[in-house]
């Protein structure tokens, strides 16, 4: 057995796979984000163990004896965190999350240096890592003072699990101090935050065993043998594990809480000027380019909040049948904006409201605005020298065939959608445990799982829906006018 452990920001879910990699079950603990100021986005490391160990338990209650048989553990978990500890690995201050913002005059300033591109083959955004750490230096310098690792967060799950300070390639590329293309950590860069090497995690592949877990928990939770950790991955080179997006010409859109399109690269393709991310992937030797956009089902979720209806209600409302785009006009910048815009300062917007706009018509709006918002990415990626030709849907988002439509539709390619199953970050998560495990080959393993259904585009709307995305990329300037 193996187990896949994916800290994200609503929640950390566990799950448990067998040698066949069926899925036996899962369960998960929930999480909340503190947001005291305007931009910012915390959580309490400690909340990560309690919902862990949450959902460890809902595991141990439903298959013990599965669980006690568990020989590997993968990790996954949301990217660019700031989890800051002394020299006792006592935590220091909340996490500064992934879609924090505050940092972005300090990131604006690590950027204007030109090694940091050069080096990281990545714009410095105000989500990543190295420019929280100057923000804290700026703003709390008795924090900084006695800083002694920074860590992701799945890597504080490590520390937890099996008392080692590790990190792995995909996940430590989003930090702004990983030389991605040599796969190591910069100390030049490093050096530019006031920060050493000595302060960083030791770096792994995913695929690599990343310490064992604690005797402690090995009896906790009725393990009697050795359990390997991997290296794991971010969230998304996770999920990308789990779909089998791992050799070139595959891709994945995810609808979470941030939307991703993602694709795989067998070798390095840096273009920063674009705002796509060009990453290490989970797998040795290989990388991947994403486009990322901060509010994707969070646009919806933020929006159902408002409309006293479940996201589910009001996407059922729409049907399955794809619409012409409305007259409204939704930009989802709600905590700022990456690819394309790179703009921590931008708000979203409703634009061409009327009496006439109903209920329906505003949910429409708002899973067009997302559609787009992947569109801006799919351009990006297209600057950068990667082409795609289909996409599988991936994410809570994906369960609305409308959107995937709406997405098929604008993107001018096909969508895929997985046959039931669970193949996201935790699945993903659970292979690269089984491959640290026993050594099995991590192409074999991350094979893409059969496909139940297609979305094809609607080409009746492709123009109507060109013409929406024209509108959507001229409200950007216009709203950036007022807020900036």
């Amino acid at each position: 057995m193996y187990l896949g452990l994916d800290l994200g920001t609503s929640g950390v879910k566990a799950m448990l796979i067998d040698g066949e990699q069926g899925i036996v079950g899962s369960a998960s603990g929930s999480l909340d984000v503190s947001r005291p100021h305007s931009g910012w986005s915390e959580q309490e490391p400690a909340h990560w163990i309690r919902a862990t160990e949450e959902a460890i338990a809902g595991l141990k209650a439903q298959f013990p004896q599965q669980l006690a048989a568990v020989k590997g553990i993968g990790l996954s978990g949301q990217m660019h965190g700031a989890t800051l500890l002394d020299a006792q690995d006592k935590v220091l201050r909340p996490c500064i999350l992934w879609n924090d913002t505050r940092s972005y005059q300090e990131a604006a300033a690590l950027d204007a240096d030109p090694r940091f591109r050069q080096i990281t083959g990545n714009i410095v955004f105000p989500g990543f890592t190295a420019p929280k750490l100057a923000w804290v230096k700026n703003n709390e310098p008795e924090i900084f003072a006695q800083v002694a690792k920074v860590l992701l967060p799945k890597d504080y799950l490590r520390l937890w699990l099996t008392g080692e300070h590790m990190s792995e390639m995909s996940d430590s590329a989003g930090t702004s101090w990983l030389d991605t293309g040599a796969r190591r950590w910069s100390s030049e860069l490093l050096a530019a935050t006031d920060l050493s090497e000595e302060q960083m995690p030791d770096l792994v592949e995913g695929t690599d065993q990343a310490g064992k877990l604690r005797a402690e928990l090995r009896s906790a939770w009725g393990i009697g043998g050795e359990v390997v950790v991997a290296g794991g991955a971010g969230d998304n080179a996770a999920s990308a594990c789990g779909m089998g997006t791992v050799a070139e010409g595959q891709a994945f859109v995810s609808l979470g809480t941030s939307g991703v399109l993602f694709a795989a690269n067998a070798s390095y393709l840096p273009k920063p000027e674009s705002a796509v991310h060009a990453f290490c992937h989970a797998l040795p030797k290989t990388w991947h380019q994403m486009g990322v956009i901060l509010s994707a089902t969070d646009a919806l979720n933020w929006y159902s909040h408002i409309a006293g209806k479940s996201p589910a209600e009001l996407t059922t409302e729409l049907g399955d049948a794809l619409k012409a785009p409305s007259g409204v006009t939704f930009l989802p910048y709600l905590s700022g904006e990456r690819t394309p815009h790179n703009d921590a300062v931008i708000r979203g917007a409703f634009i061409g409201l009327e009496h006439e706009s109903s209920r329906a018509v505003l949910t429409q709006a708002v899973l067009e605005g997302v559609t787009f918002a992947i569109r801006d990415n799919l351009e990006a990626l297209k600057s950068a020298g990667t082409s795609i030709s289909r996409v599988t849907a991936i994410g809570g988002g994906s369960r609305s065939r409308y959107w995937l439509a709406s997405i098929a539709t604008s993107l001018g390619v096909p969508v895929d959608i997985p046959a039931d199953g669970d193949f996201g970050a935790a699945f993903g998560a659970a292979r690269l445990g089984l491959i640290a495990a026993t050594g099995a080959d991590p192409v074999v393993v991350c094979s893409a799982p059969v496909t139940e259904a297609t979305i094809e585009p609607v080409a009746e709307l492709s123009d109507a829906y060109e013409v929406a995305y024209e509108r959507y990329r001229a409200a950007y300037p216009a709203i950036r006018s007022l807020v900036h």
